[in-house]
């Protein structure tokens, strides 16, 4: 699993139809900045992820890649790469609060 934000939305009336009706996000991942492990910083590459929990622009997610997104809820027969898995609520590196949701 891997940390990411959203970013927006991908939006596609042509595709595969198992993909029907799915809500598919673009992702950036996130990382802990070498420089000061307080912080996240945004990582170089987006990607696109399937969303089955509802999850929003500027929300911190977990998602999986590959074989693994697969195996999350329903989609496992899908032609998916990427798929949110998580809304993160909180991050705590070394003991210190790195992001916490917003109430």
């Amino acid at each position: 699993m891997f940390l990411g934000r959203v970013i927006g939305s991908v939006v596609s009336t042509k595709k595969d139809d198992k993909m029907s009706g799915r809500k598919l996000l673009l992702i950036r991942p996130m990382l802990i900045d070498e420089k000061d492990p307080s912080r996240l910083r945004p990582g170089q590459n987006t990607l696109v992820a399937v969303d089955n929990l509802g999850a929003g622009v500027d929300e911190l997610i977990l998602f999986a890649q590959g074989s693994s997104a697969r195996q999350a809820s329903g989609l496992k027969s899908m032609p998916i790469d990427a798929a949110v898995v998580g809304i993160v609520d909180a991050v705590d590196v070394l003991g210190k609060k790195v992001y916490k949701a917003e109430a």
